[in-house]
């Protein structure tokens, strides 16, 4: 019996035989892709003003957290509303190890906030393999609104209410000497923190595109489309949820901690339901099962939401009234795309495209015998 695996028929590529075996060159051009990506990101820091900075160090965090969603919910078809949990996880941890280990390299303290994440991750992966459609939903929109709230009960060791400070990581010589060599300025801080998200974001992004071109990604993508086929082919259902639950929330570790240190703080005030709601957004804004989608939703949140606060400033709101306005349209663009576009932006082009390539096709040899 066969098991559709791919997207759709624009997305379908030859697949390789073990999880990390891909097929032609597909590894080489994800890392050609990801330096090229680094590139212009140096060179877009380069020529922006501090402020456009921060909001690219803020799209740094963002970027994981919405791929890993991607990766559990486009292509493996779980729902969770509970991403912004895990992403407390992640900071905390990171604010707490840099607070309490003193000398600790950041990149350490990133990596064991992941891992941290990740038993979680595991944890809440293994219940939710049981759970489908909604009930999955809400048990981890349940996990969204209670775990923040840990902070407050362990206060002595969180922090509480007013969080934790979070000290950024220091800049090495040898980074900001190459900087003044190529550029001719000396980097400041938050564009040093913008430099190391992206690097690990777009690290994110070729480790989850081999992945998902992968036997691995396959199974995944089997599971999400039909779950009886995939048991037939030998799949274990509930091997494949867990370790895509996994995945997505060392993803969503990262970016918490990325979000600790670009914002200098982890509190629970930092990881209500309206970031994983958010996260949730941009992934279908951007497209579902699509790293490049990812991308772009992480873009519109950063971007979009200070430009329409401005427009509803503009036009007489007063402050609360214009941060309000961000919500309600992300709200109402999200219905829209998912009743006139339901695949994101990503999806719907690559369908258009596919759909213009099929009717050239097919007029193509009936134009020639008419000639």
């Amino acid at each position: 019996m066969s098991v559709a695996l791919d997207e759709s028929p624009a997305t379908r590529t030859a697949a390789p035989a073990g999880p990390w075996r891909l097929a032609g060159s597909t590894a080489l051009t994800h890392l050609a892709l990801m330096l090229l990506a680094y590139l212009g990101i140096v060179l877009l820091l380069q020529a922006v003003d501090p402020y456009r900075a921060s909001q690219l160090a803020s799209m740094a965090y963002y970027v994981p957290a919405v791929a890993g969603l991607t990766v559990l919910t486009g292509i493996n078809g779980q729902i969770s509303l509970g991403h912004g949990a895990l992403m407390a996880v992640g900071a905390y941890t990171t604010a707490v190890l840099l607070e309490r280990q003193e000398g600790l390299p950041f990149l350490v303290a990133v990596l064991l906030s992941v891992v941290t994440t990740c038993l979680v991750g595991l944890l809440v992966g293994v219940a939710a393999a049981r759970l489908h459609g909604p009930y999955l939903a809400g048990a981890t929109l349940a996990l969204a609104v209670g775990l923040p709230g840990l902070a407050i009960y362990f206060e002595e060791l969180l922090g509480g209410e007013q969080g934790l400070r979070v000290s950024a990581p220091r800049m090495p010589d040898w980074f900001r000497d190459l900087l003044v060599q190529v550029t001719g300025e000396r980097p400041n801080a938050l564009t040093y923190l913008a430099y190391l998200g992206w690097a690990l974001a777009l690290v994110v992004l070729f480790l989850l595109s081999n992945l998902l071109h992968s036997r691995v990604g396959r199974q995944w993508r089997a599971v999400r489309d039909d779950e009886v086929a995939a048991q037939l082919a030998g799949i274990d259902l509930g091997r494949a949820r867990v370790l895509a639950f996994v995945v997505s929330a060392a993803c969503a570790g990262l970016a918490g901690s990325l979000l600790a240190v670009v914002g200098r703080l982890a509190a629970p005030t930092s990881f209500t339901v309206v970031l994983s709601l958010s996260v949730l957004t941009a992934m279908v804004l951007g497209g579902l099962g699509s790293l490049l989608g990812a991308v772009i939703g992480s873009a519109s949140l950063v971007f979009l939401q200070p430009f329409i606060t401005s427009r509803g400033l503009s036009f007489g709101l007063d402050d609360a009234q214009a941060a309000s306005v961000a919500p309600l349209l992300y709200g109402v663009v999200l219905v829209l795309v998912m009743l006139l576009a339901p695949r994101g932006l990503v999806g719907s082009l690559r369908m258009a495209l596919y759909s213009r390539s099929m009717r050239r096709a097919s007029t193509g040899p009936a134009g020639g015998e008419g000639q």
